[in-house]
C-alpha cells in the first residue's frame, strides 16, 4: 500500500489541478465587481442527510487558495449530518472564498455521497466479520480523495494503483497461460526485481481455488462471481492459508449472505462509480 507521504501528494497534485482547472488565469467575475479588500464569510450548509466527508480536504483547499482565511469547523469527517446542519464556517477575503467555493463543494459533494453509501454497506456487515473494500473504479485524476471517503465512511482501501500490489486477475492469468504460470512468473519477477508487494489472485471456480493453494505467499485469493454455496466452499477450502475476498456485482441487497459465507473481505466498485452527490451548498453570511 502507498505510505501517507505518497497519500499525501496524490492530495496535493489534486489541489494543484482543480486550481488550475477552475481558476486558470483568475476569477475575472469576483475580480470585475468584488474590491480587493472586501472581507466576507460563509457557511457550508448541509441539505441532504448523510455521511459528511471532506472537511479536512477543504481546509487544505483554502489554504492553498489563501493561507489568511480562518475556519470554524462544527463537524468533522465521517460524522453523521442531517438537512439544514452547518459543517463549518470560513471567513476572510471575500474574492479568496469564492475562488476556492467550487473546488470545495465538489469535493465534498462526491467525498460525502462515497462515505454515506460505504457507511450503509458497513452496516449491512455489521456482526460479521467481513470488512468493505473499494476498487480501481475511480474517477480518473481524483482516485485519493475517493478512497479517502471510502476510509472516512469506516470502509477499507484495497490497493490504491497498479504499482503498490500484484493483483492477477482473469485476463493477466488467460495472457500468462494460465494460474500456475502466472503465480511462478510472478514470483520470479519479484525475485528479479528485488521488490517486495503483495500478491493477490483471482479465482473463477473451485478448481482454480484449488490450483492457487499450491503456492505459498499468495496474500489473498479473489473468489470472483462466485455463487453462495460454492463461495462457502472456498472459504472452507482456503481456511487460513491466506484471506479471502469476493467480488462481482455484490450489492446492497446480497452482500449480507457473502459475508455469512465467512469471507475476509467483499469488494465494490459501486462505493466510488455508483454514487449521487450529497447536496451540499456554500452561502454568504
Amino acid at each position: 500500500m502507498i505510505t501517507e507521504a505518497q497519500f499525501q501528494k496524490e492530495i496535493d497534485r489534486i489541489i494543484e489541478n482543480a486550481i488550475r482547472e477552475d481558476v486558470g488565469d483568475g476569477d475575472h467575475s469576483s475580480l470585475a465587481c468584488i474590491p480587493k479588500s472586501a472581507k466576507g464569510k460563509a457557511k457550508l450548509l448541509v441539505k441532504e442527510d448523510g455521511i459528511i466527508a471532506g472537511i479536512d480536504f477543504a481546509m487544505q483547499v483554502f489554504a492553498r487558495i489563501d493561507g489568511n482565511l480562518e475556519l470554524e469547523i462544527g463537524i468533522t469527517d465521517g460524522s453523521p449530518v442531517k438537512y439544514g446542519d452547518i459543517a463549518f464556517y470560513v471567513s476572510g477575503s471575500s474574492r479568496s472564498i469564492l475562488k476556492a467555493e467550487r473546488i470545495v463543494l465538489n469535493a465534498m459533494q462526491r467525498m460525502s455521497a462515497i462515505a454515506t453509501k460505504t457507511n450503509a454497506f458497513v452496516k449491512l456487515l455489521d456482526g460479521t466479520r467481513t470488512q468493505i473494500l473499494d476498487t480501481r473504479k475511480t474517477t480518473p485524476g481524483i482516485r485519493a480523495i475517493e478512497k479517502w471517503a471510502v476510509k472516512i465512511g469506516g470502509g477499507e482501501n484495497h490497493r490504491f494503483a497498479l504499482y503498490d500490489m500484484i493483483m492477477l486477475k482473469d485476463n493477466h492469468i488467460d495472457f500468462a497461460g494460465g494460474i500456475t504460470k502466472a503465480i511462478q512468473k510472478t514470483k520470479q519477477y519479484l525475485e528479479d526485481t528485488g521488490r517486495n508487494l503483495k500478491i493477490i489472485v483471482e479465482a473463477r471456480n473451485l478448481h482454480e481455488i484449488k490450483e492457487i493453494l499450491e503456492f505459498e505467499d499468495v496474500y489473498r485469493i479473489l473468489i470472483d462471481n462466485f455463487n453462495y454455496e460454492d463461495t462457502r466452499k472456498a472459504v472452507e477450502m482456503i481456511g487460513n492459508t491466506c484471506l479471502t475476498e469476493s467480488s462481482g456485482g455484490i450489492d446492497e441487497t446480497t452482500i449480507r449472505k457473502y459475508a455469512e459465507c465467512g469471507v475476509d473481505y467483499i469488494s465494490s466498485g459501486a462505493l466510488t462509480h455508483s454514487v449521487y452527490n450529497l447536496d451540499l451548498s456554500l452561502k454568504a453570511v
